[in-house]
């Protein structure tokens, strides 16, 4: 599914329009997007619909409106009632806002890199999403309160493209863009420093001054202000014919002989709080760095989210570089939890890494990705990919080298379709779970209350991202004793309420995996949460969802592939034994809010944990 803010409100599935209702509709629509994964008041929404005289039926006339909503984007996208309002999330449905706001942060990297070229197309591209006034058909109090912000964030990446491509040389051609830029926003000093710096360059330095002089009248006459540091250090630097402002080309990668010897070095920083794991990472390590016929290609680092993939697969890649000496390749295929990049833009980024020009780089996706085999053929490189749930995207980046290894991450097994050999995570032991806790906390403050930290540990189940959380918030209060994170496990609404920090957010991961479900598995995963025992056999799980024992064992089966269940065996009869951990079962029964277990099995219903 794809959604558009960026100009008329619009829903599409596999390319054709879905249907929505009028400005309101289109209005809460838009206010959900931007309140993406937090939870929008129903206050709030009722002012950005009605302003401040909404009607008396407010609050049934919004329930209407989300209930229209989820009935015509279907199970592509999440709507909750989470009081005192409602969060959205969109899985892998696809925001053009997402889309804007990622290629302008890629293109201002690349200018703080210098690398010009792709600033400028990083920014053509952002600015090529937007197809009119954003938010254009939504109530006037939603456009006064979202426009302004989103507007200015078009301006900035329309000044950094010209800011890059003023540095490639490209004055001639931006003149006009930003003689028409500068009349519309005339009080926009950046875009008027540019338009001199570009009249200068080419050779038109009176006209250059008069643009000046022009800006300098309208900000005494609409403001009362002289021009600020920008606006007046370019005109000092024309007038006093600065070398600073000489045209000097943007840096291209290096070419030839050299070009060809770059190795790139694209690792994320190394994680510091890294405990608990040293089997698994001793068995990723030795993998990666196994010289024998028998070595494999690809490694799969597997578990369920949170498990502290990424955290084993960056330490893992630390400690084996110096085994690839040709360079490491490094990609987020879904960077915060976003939609998957595609392959073709990641084969970009690693050519370019690997010290190709975008001259050199074929426009067609299947060359390119035979150049990327290519320049990897006979180098020792290690490419680590994070989040590689699908094996369509993950093999047009596998490198063809003899010496060269894939580390990957992925909650659902594909490391059989790429021939890995996969490392699984399960939750840490005690042990482990009270190590990663000292490592982030401190040996002094673990020491001074040990039951305390124990009992942090336990109730974050050996999660490890509960465990980083947890111990994240209490270095950030270092006047709260161990045992005020007890408390507010223990004694919050919702324990996942307390696992919160910034950007770490336990409620949200486990959540991202539980929109990749079909409609059918969400309902059960949040059903069986109801039950008062965590585990459970496929023969009781049948009797309650009213399915056979192989239908129900099915969709069990796609719970625990997904890795929103563990399984064991039963040593009475032999069934298997699916079982919640607890922060999941916590945020299953979440999900079936306002639902008993009388409500699914009825009054007289007997108890799951008794078939085994």
């Amino acid at each position: 599914m794809e959604i558009f803010i960026l100009g008329s409100i619009e829903a599409r599935l596999n390319g054709e329009r879905i249907s929505l209702d009028g400005a309101k509709q289109k209005t809460v629509l838009a206010a959900l997007l931007l309140s993406r994964d937090h939870i929008l008041p129903d206050y709030r929404l009722s002012g950005l619909l009605w302003g401040e005289n909404p009607p008396a039926t407010a609050s049934s006339q919004i329930y209407t409106y989300v209930s229209r909503l989820r009935k015509y984007l279907g199970g592509e996208v999440s709507i909750v009632r989470k009081p005192p309002g409602y969060m959205m999330s969109i899985g892998r449905a696809v925001l053009d806002h997402e889309i804007f706001q990622r290629l302008a942060r890629a293109g201002q990297l690349d200018l703080k890199n210098r690398q010009f070229r792709s600033a400028s197309e990083h920014f053509r591209q952002a600015l090529s999403l937007w197809r009119g006034p954003a938010l254009a058909n939504v109530s006037e109090f939603l456009a006064e309160a979202e426009l302004p912000r989103l507007e200015e964030a078009r301006m900035t990446a329309i000044e950094d493209r010209v800011e890059a491509r003023l540095a490639l040389g490209e004055q001639l051609q931006v003149i006009p863009e930003l003689t028409g830029l500068v009349a519309e926003h005339p009080l926009r000093e950046r875009l008027r420093a540019q338009l001199m710096v570009a009249l200068y360059r080419a050779g038109r330095q009176a006209d250059a001054l008069t643009v000046f002089h022009a800006g300098r009248r309208l900000l005494a006459e609409e403001l009362g202000v002289d021009p600020g540091a920008t606006l007046t250090d370019t005109h000092l630097a024309i007038l006093a014919n600065a070398p600073a402002l000489d045209h000097t080309p943007g840096i291209e990668p290096v070419r030839g002989v050299e070009r060809h010897t770059l190795r790139p070095r694209l690792l994320p920083p190394n994680v510091i709080d890294f405990a608990g794991r040293g089997a698994e990472l001793a068995e990723v390590v030795a993998a990666l760095t196994a010289r024998d016929g028998a070595a494999p290609a690809a490694v799969e680092i597997s578990g369920m989210p949170g498990a502290g993939k990424s955290a084993l697969a960056l330490r893992a890649a630390h400690a084996a570089k110096d085994h690839f000496p040709d360079g490491q390749l490094y990609a987020d295929l879904a960077p915060d939890g976003g939609a998957p990049l595609a392959p073709g833009t990641v084969v970009l980024s690693f050519l370019r890494a690997l010290g190709m020009t975008d001259r050199e780089i074929p426009a067609e996706f299947g060359e390119r990705v035979r150049l990327y085999r290519t320049l990897t053929a006979d180098r020792r490189v290690l490419v680590v990919l994070d989040h590689a749930e699908n094996e369509a995207l993950l093999r047009p980046l596998l490198p063809s080298g003899q010496d060269c290894r894939t580390l990957f991450t992925a909650r659902r097994d594909v490391a059989s379709g790429v021939g890995a050999r996969t490392v699984r995570l399960e939750t840490l032991d005690d042990e482990g779970s009270l190590a990663m806790l000292t490592r982030i906390v401190g040996d002094e403050r673990v020491a001074a209350e040990p039951e305390a930290a124990r009992r942090i540990a336990a109730l974050c189940g050996g999660l490890p991202l509960a465990l980083r959380v947890a111990g994240t918030r209490l270095c950030t209060k270092p006047h709260w004793p161990l045992e005020a994170m007890v408390r507010r496990l223990e004694w919050s609404r919702s324990r996942l309420d307390a696992l919160r920090h910034g950007s770490l957010d336990v409620r949200t991961r486990i959540e991202s995996g539980f929109l990749e479900l079909d409609g059918q598995a969400r309902d059960t995963f949040a059903l069986l949460g109801l039950l008062d025992d965590p585990d459970f056999t496929a023969p009781a799980a049948s009797r309650v969802l009213s399915l056979s024992e192989a239908e129900s064992e099915e969709i069990l089966e796609t719970l625990l592939d997904a890795r929103m269940l563990q399984v064991s065996a039963c040593a009475k009869t032999g069934h298997f034994r699916y079982r919640f951990h607890e922060l999941f079962r916590l945020f299953a029964r979440e999900q079936a809010t306002g639902r008993t277990l009388d409500d699914i099995i009825g009054a007289d219903g007997e108890s799951l944990t008794a078939h085994c």
